[in-house]
């Protein structure tokens, strides 16, 4: 590949594969086209870019790689990607019920104000819930299967337990339905970043330059993912990584994963979408057998 390719794809891939398909799902709010189904076939777009541009210029060769993964992964997408869109559906369509009396939300705002506040709030419960999840037990069972990940790829986005995936958006979702927030708005963000999630967690070599330290892309992601725990415990943003800034969690790895592996330090992680829903509960029976047993001794 020629290197005005290569600089193209490195510098451009997300304005303009993102930054067109977020601006394509902002148009049809504006114009107030339903956004079932156009939103989730724009957000179908975005990920396919995301997948071809990955085998142009892959961050690492050998991630290209099937890891006994893909067909996981899949499943993990097709299912999460229902989850949140019905979520945030039966949430937002109550929204719309809320009396005027005691509604809220400022719905005389510019409609790419509106968005943005959706995405704030949105963002901060993501944040909150997802290092919640690295800290108490029984979340962080549910976040496993999202970390077991021995490659980052464009679906990886979407391995998430689906309980975990609703319960990472559910807090935002209700502050949201409490204020009588329009539904469209959140499934508008949710199409939005369901592009930017498959570009943060890619196999693409690509960069936002100082726009890293601003919104949570691959540059700084990868290293959450580093297989040493220790080490992960920072950039948890989704989207933006203003609240990692805030509360001191922002570490700017960009170029310094060098050789590192990521996923889990337990090997023996099944690797099947079943086993993967059956694990959080399997092992917090074990763990209860294990301290039972040692109570009884």
């Amino acid at each position: 590949m020629d290197n005005f390719l290569r600089f193209m794809i490195r510098w451009f891939s997300y304005p303009i594969a993102f930054g067109g398909t977020a601006g394509w799902m902002i148009w049809l709010l504006y114009g107030g086209v339903p956004y079932w189904p156009a939103t989730p076939l724009i957000a179908a777009v975005g990920i396919a870019l995301v997948a071809m541009l990955e085998r142009l210029q892959p961050f690492r060769e050998q991630w290209l790689e099937d890891h006994q993964d893909t067909l996981t992964d899949l499943l993990h997408m097709l299912v999460n990607l229902s989850v949140i869109q019905f979520t945030a559906t039966v949430l937002a369509r109550l929204g719309d019920w809320v009396p005027d009396a005691v509604r809220v939300f400022p719905t005389d705002l510019p409609l790419w104000c509106q968005l943005l506040i959706v995405a704030a709030i949105l963002d901060l419960s993501f944040y909150a819930m997802h290092r919640l999840s690295h800290h108490v037990p029984w979340l962080w069972r549910l976040h496993a299967p999202h970390h077991s990940a021995e490659r980052l790829y464009w679906m990886n986005g979407e391995r998430r337990h689906p309980l975990h995936a609703a319960i990472m958006a559910g807090p935002g979702l209700l502050v949201l339905f409490a204020m009588g927030t329009p539904s469209v708005l959140a499934a508008t963000w949710f199409g939005i970043l369901t592009v930017h999630l498959a570009f943060q967690h890619s196999n693409l070599d690509y960069s936002l330059g100082r726009l890293r330290n601003v919104i949570g892309v691959a540059d700084t992601h990868r290293w959450h993912h580093k297989r040493e725990f220790e080490d992960a415990q920072v950039n948890f943003g989704e989207f933006f990584l203003v609240w990692d800034h805030l509360f001191g969690t922002f570490y700017d790895s960009a170029g310094r994963l060098g050789d590192a592996e990521v996923g889990l330090r337990e090997r023996d992680y099944p690797t099947g979408y079943r086993a993967q829903l059956a694990v959080p509960f399997r092992r917090r029976k074990q763990a209860q057998a294990c301290r039972a047993s040692r109570t009884a001794s």
